[in-house]
C-alpha cells in the first residue's frame, strides 16, 4: 500500500498507457505474423480436435471483416452477435473490431423478447445469426453459413485510431430489471494486460483450457482474447461437454492453466476418475465467489491452487490473487498492479477494517466509457473520481480484501448476474399469479439457485410456471424452484424482505 494505512485506499498506479493509434483486434492478433503456424485455438472433445493456427485465425477474421464492409456498414455501426457456441463467435467479434464496427456479443439463450429489448437500445445495423438462436426479423441478418464463406476473402486492413473510441458493447443485468449496455473502448484489451501477471501468471508457452462457451464474455476474454494477445494456445471444450469430463481433457491436452466458474470446479470434483495433472500449474476462478471449502477440495484432489479474481462487466477483473501473492482464507486477493481502488461510504474512504463499497479510480484504462443509451448517448456513471461497483468489502493492513456482498439484491446464477426485478416481471405476468418475489437460496453448502415465491388463490402447477419462464427468460435466469406462499414477508417499512424469504426456505432432501 502506497497510501495512508488509516483509510481503505490501494494505489498501485501508474496505469499502463495505451499506445496510439490503436486497434483492439490488431492487438489481439499481433503475434500472428510471427508465429503463423502455431496453434492458436483447439476445440477439444471426444472426436478429432478442430485446430486453428494463428495464420488461419487471422485470415478468417480479416476476411470476415471484408465481408462485413461489403454489407455497406460504416464505422461505428453496431453488429449484433446472435451466434452459437462455436469459433464463429470470436471470429465475428474480432472482425467487427478490426474495421471499426462495434460488436454486441449476446448469449444465444436469450429469448426473442429479451433480444428485442437489446435491439431497441443499440439499434444494430446488422445481426450475425445461427440456426435456432432467437433474433427479431426487424434488422438485416447474415446467416452463419455465409459468414464462414467470408473467411477466404481478401483480408481487410486494420483500422487504427484513438484508443479511447468506442470498441464494443456488452450487456449486464441492471438493478431495475432492465439490461444495461456497457460501452467499452478499444483500450479495454490493453488494460487487461494488468491481469496477465496480477492474476493469470500466463506466458506465450501456455495452453489454457476454459470451461465456458465461446459466447460467454468470461470465456471471450480470459479464454481467448488474453492468451491470443500473448501468443499462447487456447483450448475450448466442444459444446455440451460435461464438467466431469474436464479433468481428463486437462490431462490429455496437457493444459498448463485452467479457468472456469466455481460451479464447474464443483462438478469436476465429482468425476468418477481423477487423473494426475502434471502439466497444470494452477487454475483460475471468476464469475462468483469461490467458497474456501471448494478451494481446499481442489487442492487436495489435484495438488494445485485456484486463484480467484473479482471484477464486473464494467471493468473486467481488477482484484485478484496469483502465484506470487496467494490470498489467505476468506480473501479475494488484492488490487492488481496499475490499479487504484478504494472502499467508500458517503463521506469517502472508510477506515481500514471497516466495510465500504468497492470503487475503481476513474482513470483506470479498463473502465467502461459509459452506459449506452437509446439514441446513442453515453451515461457516465463515475462520481467524484470513482466508479462505485455496488459490492462491499473490507481492506486489511496487508492489502488483502474480504468480500461482503452486494448493496442490492442482484443474484448470481452460474457466473451471470441476474436482477430479481427482471425475473419477477416475467413470473408476475403468468396467469393466476397475484404477487411474486424472487431471490437466490442455498440448496446445499455453497450451492445457490434462483427461487420464486408467489401468492395465488391456489397453487399453480410447476410445469406451467416453468413453461412460462422458458418462453420469456434465458435459461440461466429461470427459477429452479417455485414456492406457493400465503404472504410475502415485509420489513418494518413495508418493503419486501428478501432475507426473510431466504430464511423461509427449507431445502428439499432431494437436492
Amino acid at each position: 500500500m502506497t497510501s495512508s494505512t488509516a483509510i481503505s485506499v490501494l494505489d498501485r498506479q501508474p496505469c499502463p498507457v495505451c499506445p496510439a493509434p490503436f486497434n483492439m483486434a490488431a492487438h489481439v492478433l499481433r503475434h500472428a505474423a510471427r508465429v503463423p503456424h502455431k496453434l492458436a485455438l483447439s476445440v477439444v472433445g471426444d472426436g478429432a480436435a478442430d485446430d486453428w493456427s494463428y495464420g488461419r485465425l487471422e485470415r478468417a477474421i480479416r476476411g470476415t471483416a471484408t465481408g462485413l464492409l461489403a454489407c455497406g456498414l460504416a464505422p461505428g455501426d453496431r453488429v449484433l452477435l446472435r451466434l452459437g457456441n462455436t469459433p464463429d463467435f470470436p471470429v465475428a467479434y474480432l472482425a467487427a473490431l478490426a474495421v471499426d464496427l462495434v460488436p454486441v456479443p449476446t448469449s444465444p439463450s436469450l429469448t426473442k423478447d429479451e433480444v428485442a429489448v437489446i435491439v431497441d437500445i443499440v439499434t444494430p445495423a446488422l445481426s450475425l445469426t445461427a440456426p435456432g438462436v432467437a433474433c427479431p426479423a426487424s434488422i438485416p441478418q447474415v446467416e452463419v453459413t455465409q459468414l464462414r464463406g467470408w473467411h477466404d476473402l481478401t483480408p481487410a486492413e486494420f483500422v487504427f485510431g484513438d484508443p479511447n473510441r468506442l470498441g464494443y458493447i456488452v450487456f449486464t443485468s441492471g438493478t431495475s430489471g432492465h439490461p444495461r449496455a456497457v460501452a467499452h473502448a478499444h483500450r479495454a484489451i490493453w488494460a487487461r494486460g494488468m491481469m496477465l501477471s496480477g492474476w493469470y501468471a500466463m506466458h506465450d508457452t501456455d495452453r489454457i483450457l476454459h470451461a465456458g462457451g465461446f459466447n460467454w464474455t468470461f470465456t471471450l476474454g480470459t479464454g481467448l482474447m488474453d492468451p491470443w494477445s500473448l501468443g499462447a494456445t487456447a483450448l475450448i471444450p466442444t459444446p455440451g461437454t460435461p464438467p466431469t469430463d474436464v479433468p481428463g481433457m486437462l490431462h490429455k491436452h496437457q493444459a498448463t492453466l485452467f479457468a472456469g466458474a466455481p460451479a464447474v470446479f464443483r462438478q469436476m470434483l465429482k468425476a468418477a476418475t481423477q487423473p494426475a495433472l502434471p502439466d497444470l500449474r494452477h487454475a483460475l476462478s471468476a464469475g462468483e465467489s469461490l467458497p474456501q471449502t471448494l478451494r481446499e477440495a481442489f487442492r487436495e484432489t489435484y495438488a494445485r491452487e485456484i486463484y480467484e479474481a473479482y471484477g464486473m462487466s464494467e471493468c473486467s477483473t481488477f482484484i485478484s490473487a496469483h502465484p506470487g501473492a496467494a490470498a489467505p482464507p476468506g480473501s479475494i486477493g488484492t488490487a492488481q498492479q496499475g490499479r487504484k481502488i478504494a472502499l467508500l461510504d458517503d463521506a469517502g474512504p472508510v477506515a481500514l477494517g471497516d466495510i465500504g463499497e468497492i470503487a475503481v479510480a476513474e482513470e483506470d484504462p479498463g473502465l467502461l466509457l459509459g452506459y449506452w443509451q437509446k439514441g446513442g448517448a453515453l451515461n457516465d456513471p463515475r462520481q467524484d473520481g470513482w466508479f462505485r461497483t455496488g459490492d462491499f468489502a473490507a481492506l486489511d493492513s496487508t492489502g488483502q480484501i474480504t468480500y461482503h456482498g452486494r448493496r442490492d439484491d442482484m443474484m448470481n446464477a452460474g457466473g451471470f448476474r441476474v436482477s430479481p426485478a427482471e425475473v419477477e416481471a416475467v413470473i408476475g405476468a403468468c396467469a393466476g399469479i397475484e404477487s411474486v418475489a424472487v431471490t437466490d437460496v442455498e440448496i446445499k453448502p455453497d450451492v445457490r439457485v434462483i427461487a420464486a415465491f408467489y401468492t395465488a388463490s391456489t397453487a399453480i402447477p410447476e410445469k406451467s410456471l416453468k413453461s412460462h419462464a422458458a418462453a420469456h427468460l434465458a435459461r440461466y435466469k429461470q427459477p429452479r424452484l417455485y414456492a406457493h406462499v400465503d404472504t410475502l414477508p415485509t420489513g418494518p417499512n413495508g418493503k419486501l424482505s428478501r432475507r426473510a424469504l431466504r430464511e423461509m426456505f427449507v431445502p428439499d432432501a432431494s437436492f
